[in-house]
């Protein structure tokens, strides 16, 4: 299973000639094209994830852009970072801006709050605009923050943990004469 998920992100990230290729990234490609943010190792993977994550979640349009670009100071590989961002996609989107929404709500301490539904019931009085800026969007973005914050070091967590998994099992593998 790994073999076929190695081989079509391999297939599927992008490569250093396309961003060579890039006329709007032209400027900064000797900044983009340094060897150290395209090389796979444990700390600069566990980055990618978490940087992958932290701009999937945050940045609602040209994550992969993003992502790629702020790889560049903290040194994270660009190509996982990249790919990370399809964690949001049109299928995970409303489920992740829906426990956002949840979650902020809990924050900002309107959960059970009758303000709360005096706001929903206020929807046909003051139009949906001022009800989505004033009411649903300060918790949807404290809500959006805390996912993503929480998303990146999980992400990194598991990237860690799995890059040292793997290694382990290589180690195994070559001690017992396998490889």
């Amino acid at each position: 299973m790994f073999d076929r998920l190695r081989t079509w992100a391999h297939g599927n990230m992008p490569t250093r000639e396309t961003f060579e290729q890039n006329r709007f990234l032209r400027p900064i490609a000797h900044r983009v094209l340094r060897p150290d943010l395209w090389r796979f190792h444990r700390r600069s993977v566990a980055r990618g994830v978490a940087l992958g994550v932290f701009v999937g979640v945050i940045v609602p349009v040209a994550q992969t852009l993003f992502a790629a670009l702020l790889s560049l100071p903290a040194r994270a590989n660009v190509p996982v970072a990249a790919v990370t961002t399809f964690i949001t996609n049109p299928l995970t989107t409303p489920p992740i801006w829906a426990f956002s929404w949840w979650i902020g709500r809990g924050v900002m301490r309107l959960m059970g709050d009758p303000r709360v539904a005096a706001a929903i019931e206020r929807t046909g009085d003051v139009g949906w605009l001022d009800w989505a800026l004033h009411d649903v969007g300060p918790a949807l973005g404290i809500g959006l923050l805390i996912v993503s914050i929480v998303g990146a070091a999980l992400g990194y967590v598991v990237a860690s943990f799995g890059w040292r998994c793997w290694i382990g099992t290589k180690w195994t593998h070559r001690k017992q004469g396998r490889c």
